[in-house]
């Protein structure tokens, strides 16, 4: 069966400084058409920064959407063109202050597909050396340690609510559980 719908006009409403909003034309499989609304983000990278005795630097920052102060692990929106490790390398060292040894990729996030073209690629950063920390001007963040069973907890019990975090938390915690890290 094919499932594939194509994109006959693109007609742009909004076209701001993170994202961009689309509502498209597109030919569904059975030949009729429908809208679909789409944001454009330039994606993001996130890093689970596991320290030596197996804590994960996390921070702490408000996050106007939800009109809360959320517990995340480090992230950030690429440049255009920027390789994701670049990314996530320049994050960690921003919202940290730390530094890492070694990256290992565990995969990449569709955070919301039903309307948002955003890939958010995550890593494992190990071998963490500390430095100072240079968030961006309008970026206030709490740097926090959290041991990696009391974040798998949190996700379990829904106070870690960030999607990207949960991810790369549950992977480096089942990778742990298997012995490959």
């Amino acid at each position: 069966m094919n499932l594939t719908e194509k994109t006959l006009s693109q007609d742009y409403r909004f076209r701001g400084r993170i994202i961009n909003l689309r509502v498209d034309e597109a030919k569904l499989p059975d030949g009729t058409t429908a809208a679909r609304e789409v944001v454009e983000h330039p994606g993001g990278v996130c890093v689970a920064a596991l320290t030596e005795d197996d804590c994960l630097l996390m921070v702490r920052q408000f996050r106007y959407p939800y009109g809360e102060i959320l517990t995340e692990i480090p992230a950030g929106k690429r440049d255009p063109g920027e390789e994701p490790l670049t990314t996530g390398k320049r994050e960690l060292k921003e919202e940290t202050g730390y530094s890492a040894e070694n990256y290992t990729f565990l995969g990449k996030l569709y955070p919301s597909p039903g309307y948002v073209d955003e890939i958010i690629f995550m890593y494992l950063a190990t071998g963490l050396t500390a430095g100072e920390v240079c968030p961006d001007e309008d970026e206030f963040v709490e740097v926090i340690r959290l041991p990696l069973q009391e974040a798998v907890e949190q996700v379990l019990s829904g106070e870690l609510t960030d999607a990207k975090t949960q991810a790369a938390v549950l992977k480096v915690w089942v990778l742990k559980q298997q012995g490959r890290l």
